[in-house]
Order: C-alpha cells, then sequence, then structure tokens
C-alpha cells in the first residue's frame, strides 16, 4: 500500500496548504469575511461533513464569469471537494448573509473559460498550484489541469 501523493496530473490530486496558508491566511480571511468584508470575493464555505454530518467551514474564492456563480478548487480534490460532491450543495456565508446553494460539477470544456478567470483574478494567491499554467495559456493546457481543480456551478 502507497502513501505517495497522486501523480500530478491525477484528479485526485490534493496539494495540503502549509503552516501559514493553514494559521494565517486562511484565519484572517475568514475572519474579515465573517466581519462581512469581501476580500476580493471571498465567501467562507458551509458544508455539511460526508461522514460526520458536521458543517464544515472553509474560505474560498467565489468566481462570477456571465452573472454565474463558480467555486473552483485550486488545491484539487480537498475535503471541501468531497463533501460538495456528497452533499450536493452547501451554504455561502459574507457576513450575517447566508446564501444556500446547490452544486453541480462542471465537467465540459467551459472549464478552459472558467480556469483563465479564475487565474486572471486570483492567480497571485493560487498560481502555484496550477503548475505554470496562467490566465494567458491556451484552451488546450487549461483543459490539460481542470481534472486537477474542480469546478462547480453555484445555484441558488
Amino acid at each position: 500500500m502507497s502513501t505517495a501523493e497522486p501523480p500530478a496530473a491525477s484528479p485526485d490530486r490534493f496539494q495540503q496548504p502549509g503552516w501559514f496558508t493553514r494559521n494565517v491566511f486562511n484565519k484572517v480571511v475568514a475572519g474579515f469575511t465573517a466581519m462581512g468584508i469581501s476580500l476580493m470575493g471571498s465567501r467562507v464555505l458551509e458544508v455539511k461533513g460526508r461522514k460526520s454530518g458536521q458543517w464544515r467551514t472553509t474560505p474560498v474564492n467565489l468566481l462570477e464569469v456571465d452573472g454565474q456563480q463558480y467555486l473552483v478548487a485550486p488545491r484539487g480534490n480537498t475535503q471541501w471537494v468531497r463533501n460538495v460532491r456528497a452533499a450536493g450543495g452547501g451554504r455561502l456565508r459574507l457576513g450575517r448573509k447566508t446564501e444556500e446553494f446547490k452544486a453541480t460539477e462542471v465537467l465540459d470544456d467551459s472549464r478552459a473559460t472558467l480556469l483563465r478567470a479564475y487565474l486572471k483574478k486570483w492567480k497571485w494567491e493560487v498560481g502555484a498550484f496550477f503548475d505554470g499554467v496562467g490566465p494567458d495559456s491556451t484552451d488546450e493546457q487549461l483543459l490539460a489541469v481542470a481534472p486537477q481543480h474542480p469546478i462547480f456551478k453555484v445555484d441558488a
């Protein structure tokens, strides 16, 4: 039995956040978001754990493209991704405002457009997780890394 991380191209890849991200960055973003201050689209995602049934929270970047909202998982097949898949949705919180949503995973070629928009806005924050692919990459390059970065359409 191997405990090695899946290969880079694997859709099961998950990049664990480092100490600074876990203990400083995410807490600062979640704190501002809880006060109702969105940092470039930040929200707190609340989703029921697929095993525990307990509500889990994590800060996320809410992407909007052509009036439609999306969640992108820059770190791959994270716990929140697995929980959203199992629950079929969750809640997004900004300050005291909480919106329930249904999630549909995006699996078609529109992922290239969505990843490009996501990277245009947040490459400074998440670019390291995209193996050199950026907002100026071709559709083919974006689609090649798309399986490593699940995307969910968010519907109220």
